[in-house]
């Protein structure tokens, strides 16, 4: 009898575990529900979301799959996706509206295997814990905004297939190991290495590349790295694909790159590379080569050329090529494209009686041809001009200029019918049906082939589309291909539309199954297509959700314990568990109401070290220590006023001067902004950055007390009102020091920081000049937990504010780089972004010349500069300027660009803001009196803070 009692114990006991678990992840979900925007309307539907929200795959009752791709959702990821423990897919690809940083809670799933992200808005450092997900197989941050270094933990993913980090921010160098630290030289099993378009620098590792792997696609294209290309890449011999081009690598091609017989696709172009043009014979595969932009050593034109047979493209502009061509090469039978401009090539030009009929084009421009051995009507686009042999008249004039430019193009026919007549924005497909199809783009990073006209290519694309889709039985009634075109990084963009089966859209279940088969690589093209990302764009016209009609939606399964005696404990038990959770779910949102309408109302007013959170080094305060540090906020002590109170100059009992700015009584707004300042300067330490060193919260007193900055503000400086007279290497400085403390807070601070209100006001100067970032009021965490990237009242000052922010409300650290462009276009003129209704930017665009010395900038200049040949590097700063106000936000460079810029235009002055010493004053700071503004007086006169911008000041 004991011994059942026990049994049915441990049973009722296992279901509520399960049943608890099951609640906890309906939990998070609902947590996921009020952070994200755009949510699926199933997920409005207060069931059980097993069984009916879309985007969500179950098992026993626990979720294991969250897909919810191209469903235009806005916000962030949030901790709480951390707790969600049996979870094995994870994709949110094509939401552009996802932004914010990768919340560290991501490393808690460690039952993931597919970490999808693909094309959305995700910014900071990728998370070491990312390194705890070892079942993960996909791992896809591709086309997102993340900076900071690769994490070497990811090294500890052993069961890799698929890493993919493309078309972010990174920086830094590759990580190999080194004793107890993994590195990406562990990932034996891993296939695909894509780090294509990103900042990474330094060397590639010897140590990278091992025998033991088993790559087959390494894509490190358009970086920053430098050194050689190692000679333990010869050793990785599955390799299939390589793409190198476009960093700054130079030396000698190891003599054992022949080695990877199986590469089909090789890019070295675009580097510095020298000694001998590579020898590749008994590359016998090799489709696609570009070696062009290279330093090599003068050499005869590779005869090994003619012996691959399987080339159809060959690039080797401007590599030192010399001698005649041999006939031969342009017999190879596939061969589409071939590049040789740019060289000293010589000789007669024999393309032989019999070349490539695939052959479309042969670029010989800028060489020293002489003669032309024409054996018949060639229908090739020949280039031959600036060669010896256009210097004369006769059969070749036709070659001696650009041939028309005629753009391939390409869309898939219809299949024997005639399309109607589609209203509004409805699509024929290829079977003359009108509908809304899903679209979006291929971008096909290595393809076997240079020709964009072939029709035959496409339609075996085209056919392996519908065949993928058939046999996983998608509601897809055809597929259309349009628009092959090459873009800057020279690859293949292709747009796709899928059209509806039976309908004229999709219904959501359809869209997701879409969307992951081609966010998760799930399509395979072949191998004359190569290696791709796919980006959708919004579809907007969704059908009403059906069931039965297939997806990633599943029903959950039932537990198949249920034992008669345990259903009531089992039922009461959970009814407790729900009520609990409903009622901490209330009290969680009287919580939040009351920390909105009373932001101080969770600081412990009488334990002030313990009641202010994740305060670092921040000293409190009392009202009297600071009235006493004040000579009672004395008149002669008062040094600045603004819209958020007054600054007083104090001094502590051990001499240290300070600033103290005191919050006008009842202010709501000032009382947000000081605990903001609080809670981010506490945690922020870095010499480009003004010091808090504490703050007074008493006697109903708001009070922040900050390093004292003897100098004042940049703007001050500029217009003369310091006494300081600033040349032309000490604005250099100044620069680089705010631009170094952008960058820290954009990329090192936990949680990274938009400032949002950068101005020369916001930057003090020093006793020796070292610029400091100040006045956080305005600044936004970018942090997973929330959404402050994402703001819903713009707020700045006006003449710095980025239009992209101003029009959108999408706050991003671009905001800070546009604002801080205007400021280096206002220390070279000493102007006010906006004077009677001129802006400082159209200003600069207007009267700048690139053909002329200092751009022609003469007569917006500050004179105080001077305008000799002293001023080196001004160009070079007016550019970096003028890219920092781009219109677009992703036409701007990082801060951490910024700061490297600066650094080589200081150099190139042969500046050391390290050993230079202060400019001299005319008037110290104490002499400058009370009308003089301190530095941190806030400036909120200028400020803007939501409402109307007048037209004419709109920033352009």
């Amino acid at each position: 009898m004991d011994v059942r009692i026990c049994q049915l114990v441990a049973v009722i006991f296992l279901q509520i575990s399960i049943t608890a678990a099951q609640n906890n992840d309906r939990e998070i979900l609902l947590a996921l529900k009020d952070v994200w925007q755009n949510t699926p309307p199933s997920w409005d539907d207060g069931s059980d979301p097993c069984g009916s929200w879309d985007g969500i795959s179950c098992t026993n009752s626990r979720v294991t799959a969250l897909t919810l791709s191209s469903m235009k959702l806005i916000g962030g990821l949030p901790g709480d996706i951390g707790h969600l423990t049996e979870l094995q897919i994870l994709d949110l690809s094509y939401n552009t509206g996802l932004s914010g940083s990768l919340t560290s809670q991501i490393g808690n799933l460690r039952k993931l295997t597919n970490l999808i992200l693909v094309g959305c808005r995700f910014s900071g450092p990728i998370p070491d814990t990312i390194g705890n997900l070892e079942r993960l197989v996909y791992l896809s941050l591709n086309s997102n905004g993340f900076t900071g270094p690769i994490p070497s933990s990811i090294g500890n993913l052993k069961n890799l297939y698929w890493l993919d980090l493309s078309a972010n921010k990174l920086t830094g160098s590759i990580p190999v190991s080194s004793g107890t630290t993994p590195g990406l030289d562990v990932l034996i099993h891993t296939k695909h290495f894509h780090f294509g378009d990103n900042q990474l620098s330094g060397d590639i590792p010897l140590g990278l590349f091992n025998s033991n792997m088993s790559l087959i696609h390494l894509l490190y294209e358009n970086n920053a790295l430098t050194g050689t290309i190692p000679s333990t890449l010869g050793l990785v011999t599955s390799l299939e694909v390589v793409r190198l081009d476009r960093n700054r690598l130079s030396g000698d091609v190891p003599s054992n790159i022949n080695n990877l017989i199986h590469v089909t696709e090789m890019f070295l172009s675009n580097n510095r590379l020298t000694g001998p043009v590579p020898n590749l014979s008994g590359m016998n595969l090799l489709n696609y080569l570009d070696l062009s932009n290279n330093t090599f050593d003068q050499s005869l034109v590779p005869s090994w050329f003619s012996t691959l047979l399987a080339l159809t493209t060959i690039k080797l502009q401007n590599t030192n090529l010399v001698g005649e061509l041999r006939a031969a090469m342009f017999s190879i039978p596939q061969l589409q494209n071939v590049d040789l401009s740019n060289n000293q090539i010589n000789g007669t030009l024999n393309i032989g009686s019999n070349p490539s009929t695939q052959l479309q084009l042969v670029d010989l421009r800028t060489n020293q041809i002489a003669a032309f051995a024409q054996r018949r009507q060639y229908h090739i686009d020949l280039i031959l001009m600036d060669n010896p042999i256009c210097m004369e008249s006769g059969v070749t004039d036709r070659y001696c200029s650009l041939p028309t430019v005629t753009n391939a193009s390409y869309s898939t026919p219809w299949n024997n019918c005639v399309p109607p007549s589609c209203g509004s924005s409805l699509v024929s497909s290829p079977n003359c049906r009108c509908a809304y199809p899903y679209t979006g783009s291929f971008f096909f990073k290595a393809p076997s082939f240079s020709s964009l006209g072939n029709a035959t290519i496409y339609n075996s694309l085209q056919d392996s589309l519908m065949t993928f889709f058939q046999k996983a039985d998608f509601p897809v009634d055809s597929v259309s291909l349009k628009n092959p075109s090459r873009n800057l990084d020279d690859y293949l963009v292709i747009n796709l539309e899928v059209f509806p089966s039976g309908q004229t859209s999709f219904n959501r279940t359809a869209i997701l199954t879409l969307g992951f088969a081609l966010s998760n690589q799930t399509f395979k093209p072949t191998k004359t297509f190569n290696t791709y990302v796919f980006l959708s764009e919004n579809y907007d016209n969704f059908l009403p959700e059906i069931s039965g009609t297939g997806g990633i939606r599943h029903k959950s399964s039932n537990i198949g314990i249920i034992i008669g005696s345990g259903i009531g404990g089992c039922v009461f038990v959970v009814l407790l568990v729900l009520a609990v959770t409903y009622a901490s779910r209330q009290k969680r949102q009287a919580e939040t109401t009351s920390r909105r309408s009373q932001p101080f109302a969770n600081w412990d007013q009488t334990n002030m070290t313990s009641g202010v959170p994740e305060l670092k080094g921040a000293r409190s305060f009392t009202f009297d220590e600071l009235k006493k540090y004040t000579n009672n906020f004395s008149e002669v002590n008062n040094i600045g006023a603004g819209g958020y109170g007054m600054v007083y100059r104090g001094s502590l009992s051990n001499g240290q001067l300070i600033a103290i700015k005191r919050a006008q009584q009842g202010s709501t707004q000032g009382g947000l902004e000081f605990k903001t300042e609080i809670e981010l300067l506490s945690r922020v330490h870095h010499k480009n950055v003004v010091g808090l060193i504490g703050f007074c919260f008493d006697q109903g007193e708001q009070m922040l007390v900050y390093e004292y900055i003897v100098n004042g503000t940049l703007k001050d400086s500029l217009s003369g009102r310091s006494g300081i007279r600033l040349d032309w290497m000490w604005r250099l400085k100044i620069a680089l020091g705010a631009a170094k403390g952008l960058q820290y807070l954009h990329d090192l601070a936990d949680p990274p920081i938009i400032h949002r209100d950068v101005k020369t006001n916001n930057i003090l100067l020093d006793e020796q000049l070292v610029a400091k970032v100040a006045d956080f009021g305005l600044s936004k965490p970018l942090s997973g937990a929330n959404k402050t990237h994402v703001t819903t009242q713009v707020k700045g000052t006006m003449g710095y504010m980025d239009p992209e922010y101003y029009m959108t409300q999408q706050l991003t650290e671009k905001s800070d780089v546009y604002s801080f462009g205007v400021v280096m276009l206002e220390l070279i003129t000493a102007r006010k972004p906006i004077v009677k209704g001129r802006y400082i930017v159209r200003d600069v665009r207007e009267a700048m010349n690139t053909n002329k010395e200092l751009y022609g900038l003469h007569k917006v200049l500050d004179m105080t500069i001077g305008l000799s040949n002293k001023v080196k590097g001004l160009e070079r700063f007016v550019d970096l300027a003028l890219r920092c106000v781009e219109e677009m936000g992703n036409q701007r460079p990082a801060m951490s660009e910024v700061v490297k810029e600066l650094e080589g235009i200081m150099a190139l002055g042969g500046f050391n803001p390290d050993t230079e010493s202060s400019p001299s004053t005319s008037a110290s700071y104490e002499a400058i009196g009370k009308d003089y503004n301190h530095p941190y007086s806030n400036d909120s006169l200028n400020a803007y803070s939501g409402g109307f911008l007048p037209q004419k000041l709109h920033p352009k």
